[in-house]
């Protein structure tokens, strides 16, 4: 990724100099910068208040209610992974502040569910737990589904989207919501039927 966003910047550099506009993409890098941190601080806000909410969520039990609620979910999802594993759990948060449009909060619980993903793998190997054994460094079908649910991630409230809508200008910036609930509970259920077609073949 740094080589393909450096070659595209040395690319718009170049041509703008050929063509002799390069003050103009000197602009628009100042430009698109002052917009940026217009953009950040206006996110910022709606991020902490959503964040907060979610805090206050798991500090009400509410978090730990729906975790034992979505249970038959994660084994349907995750058969071969233990229950109690410390992986569920990293899992369920995930997919709830996802859920809520929470990226930047499911980010951590993300990352925490694959390390815990690759002890499961370890212990595998090891003989400690039971399932496919994949070589270190492979994705085990856990972390392949994992990784397929987090990216599809159906969204009840797509709290960037609205945002993004508010800060320039929408007149109706939840609109979106309806047709996102749509777009992602499609995107969620492909992805789930294309990992257990593929979870098969193990």
């Amino acid at each position: 990724m740094n080589y393909l966003w450096g070659g595209m910047l040395i690319a718009g550099i170049v041509y703008g100099a050929l063509t002799g506009n390069l003050e103009e993409v000197t602009n628009g890098a100042i430009n698109a910068s002052k917009e940026a941190v217009t953009l950040a601080i206006g996110l910022l806000g709606v991020t902490a208040m959503w964040s907060g909410l979610l805090e206050i969520a798991s500090g009400a039990g509410i978090i730990d209610w729906i975790t034992k609620k979505i249970q038959p979910l994660l084994r349907f999802l995750f058969p071969r992974v233990p229950g109690g594993h410390p992986a569920l759990e990293a899992i369920s948060v995930n997919m709830i502040a996802n859920f809520f449009g929470l990226g930047a909060a499911a980010t951590p619980a993300g990352l925490k569910a694959m390390e815990e993903l690759e002890r499961l793998e370890d212990d595998r190997r090891s003989g400690k737990a039971s399932g496919p054994v994949r070589k270190k460094g492979i994705a085990s079908n856990e972390m392949c589904t994992f990784l397929i649910v987090n990216i599809s991630s159906l969204q009840l409230i797509p709290v960037n989207v609205i945002a993004y809508r508010g800060q320039y200008g929408s007149v109706n910036p939840v609109a979106i919501v309806g047709p996102a609930i749509a777009a992602t509970a499609v995107s969620t259920l492909a992805g789930i039927l294309f990992c257990k077609m593929m979870d098969r073949g193990v």
